[in-house]
């Protein structure tokens, strides 16, 4: 029998039995976004030592500190302009969202008299959480339920690790055409299967991946990150977007070596040995393929500041008066070092009506493309 919540494995079993075998993006989209279920909106998904995984956020506040430092320049960048907001999707229980706005009011006062804060939440749970975590913000602070619901606005988008958790289409190479793996059911476990592509946006995907690839290979397409990107950049008029996530270039992303993707499922700090377990209590994740997305963005308008690694965009934004605590020391080795976090998160950079946007200080040791 399949191991997870309950309802949900009923749930999608339905589906399967009503319809016919479900491709993995609605499979993974249920898992984690089940509006009662799902892993994320269940309030199930928790981070840090005592969760199934480590974020930037979970290290402590001095994440927020350090981004405020640079949503700081990129206000001034802008000109200073009477409101600039900062967009957060992904924003978990808000804890990145009060350490941002405490840091802003405590270094940076007329920066803080134009800054709003607004978050794109669609589930309830999380929304109560992120508004008891700023409640003393409370007069700075909206949200809305989508990107879609977003007003217009000057300022920045920002993510953390929000990309690698959009559901992904996986495909299969057979050594002569390519075919997306769906979840069936068989004998009352479920299964993969492998259907030919449906999509003419999937089989126009599959185009850029380079061959030769060796029979069987796998691999993921991940479609709701350019659709994501696309309504993106309708909504920014000015000013930024800087997605935080783990990645990998197009070249690197589809190596012949990576023969089983990059697809992952996390539950207490360990890899489960299959997607299809512990359904609705574990995370399923995906790396970012940034090539397409940056191109996509490009096609859309918005021009690349730059990209590097955390290791060296925090590099960037420490100068002399940086002065950190025993703590902070701590917390700043493990967002930094190359064996922590350091190389395992890249920043993605993009600019909007912005006038040297690659001379942020985030951005000193970056390079322009992935």
């Amino acid at each position: 029998m399949p191991t997870g919540n309950p309802e949900l494995i009923a749930f999608i079993r339905e589906k399967i039995r009503a319809c016919g075998p479900v491709s993995f993006a609605w499979f993974m989209e249920q898992a984690l976004y089940h509006p009662m279920h799902g892993y994320y909106s269940s309030g199930r998904a928790r981070i840090g030592r005592a969760g199934d995984y480590f974020s930037n956020v979970s290290v402590g506040p001095l994440f927020g500190r350090l981004m405020a430092r640079q949503f700081a320049e990129m206000w001034e960048k802008l000109g200073r302009p009477n409101e600039f907001k900062i967009v957060e999707q992904g924003a978990h229980e808000g804890d990145f969202a009060r350490d941002v706005m405490e840091a802003v009011r405590d270094s940076h006062p007329g920066f803080f008299e134009q800054l709003r804060y607004a978050i794109v939440e669609p589930v309830p749970l999380l929304q109560s959480r992120q508004t008891e975590a700023l409640s003393k913000f409370r007069d700075k602070v909206e949200w809305t339920e989508s990107l879609k619901a977003t007003p217009p606005f000057r300022g920045v988008h920002f993510s953390n690790e929000l990309i690698d958790a959009m559901p992904v289409h996986l495909l299969k190479w057979t050594g002569k055409e390519w075919l997306e793996r769906h979840v069936a059911e068989k004998e009352n476990v479920f299964t993969f299967v492998e259907l030919p592509l449906s999509r003419g946006d999937l089989r126009q995907r599959t185009q850029l991946i380079p061959l030769p690839l060796p029979d069987g290979y796998e691999t993921e397409i991940n479609l709701q990150a350019l659709e994501w990107i696309e309504a993106l950049s309708q909504k920014l008029e000015a000013g930024f977007v800087v997605a935080v996530d783990y990645g990998l270039s197009r070249e690197e992303f589809f190596a012949p070596h990576r023969h089983r993707g990059t697809l992952q499922s996390y539950a207490n700090h360990r890899v489960l040995a299959s997607p299809l377990e512990q359904i609705g209590q574990a995370d399923l994740t995906a790396h970012v393929e940034w090539t397409s997305l940056l191109e996509r963005a490009e096609a859309r308008g918005l021009t690349s500041a730059g990209f590097a690694d955390q290791h060296h965009f925090i590099t960037g934004l420490l100068d002399e008066s940086s002065a950190v605590d025993a703590k902070s020391k701590r917390a700043l080795q493990t967002l930094m070092h190359p064996e922590f976090l350091g190389m395992k998160f890249q920043y993605l950079v993009l600019a909007k009506n912005v006038q040297q946007a690659a001379a942020l200080s985030g951005l000193r040791f970056a390079r322009l493309r992935p």
